[in-house]
């Protein structure tokens, strides 16, 4: 089991430094068919505390860099928490088979999303202010609220629908929606897990485990996506068919 969850928390880290995001999706599916988590309720728990605890880290990086929109962050962020308390509630309710056949269409649609090409008129400049209210917050509260049951109900980090999500909502440059969203990830993701966690299905030496094998596998996988950074689009689109192939896998089992 301790190799089995190092050896996924490695997978996690090196999508998430190849291509940029993606990586939370693969942790419920890995830890249930894995390592061995029997529980998916509990494989939901752990995954949550895990994909904040890696948000958190990846989001210093981020926020020395600059690309933090912070009020439309913090905005989305709530809107979004409570969106993952309603949701992770839904969840533990909802019959543990049946929650993975539901996690497993997710991915199907994920994956097909990732597929499309996303043609957007960026506003670099754009910031959520007195002035700009009245316009940003119609979009940033409702689509956060829908981000957040998602995240909740199926205890992922939500990043992959977070950042179009900002994007759709502020026409915010890709560069900024990815370093605004891990603050909605974290935030959406220790929701979860304390929900979760106060329901008894967390595994903490499963988290430890997860995130030791994540921090390897991100310094490998960051080292990889320079090398293979003229490629970039081209990894996107496989990780997008490899997501497609899991859904399919998991919505049958959960079936």
């Amino acid at each position: 089991m301790i190799a089995a969850a190092l050896a996924s928390g490695a997978v996690i880290g090196l999508v998430l430094g190849l291509v940029g995001g993606g990586g939370s999706i693969l942790a419920v599916p890995l830890l249930v068919y894995v390592v061995g988590v029997s529980s998916a309720h509990a494989a939901i728990g752990t995954a949550a505390v895990a994909v904040a605890a890696n948000a958190a880290a990846s989001l210093i990086g981020h926020a020395r860099a600059g690309t933090v929109k912070w009020p439309c962050a913090l905005v989305f962020a709530a809107a979004g928490v409570a969106g993952a308390a309603i949701g992770a509630e839904i969840g533990k309710a909802v019959d543990g088979k049946r929650l993975l056949m539901l996690f497993g269409l997710l991915m199907i649609g994920v994956g097909l999303s990732m597929l499309r090409k996303r043609r957007t008129v960026e506003a670099p400049d754009v910031r959520l202010s007195r002035a700009t209210a009245s316009t940003l917050l119609p979009r940033l509260v409702p689509i956060g609220l829908g981000v957040g049951l998602a995240a909740g109900f199926f205890g992922i980090g939500g990043g992959f629908l977070i950042v179009p999500g900002l994007m759709m909502a502020t026409a915010m440059p890709l560069k900024n929606a990815v370093g605004t969203s891990l603050v909605v990830v974290t935030a959406l993701g220790l929701t979860t897990a304390a929900s979760y966690a106060l329901s008894g299905y967390v595994d903490w030496l499963l988290v430890a485990l997860m995130i030791a094998g994540g921090v390897a596998g991100s310094g490998v996988g960051i080292a990889l996506g320079r090398r293979l950074a003229a490629s970039k689009g081209m990894l996107e689109r496989i990780f997008a068919l490899i997501v497609i192939a899991v859904g399919i896998y998991v919505a049958v089992r959960g079936s």
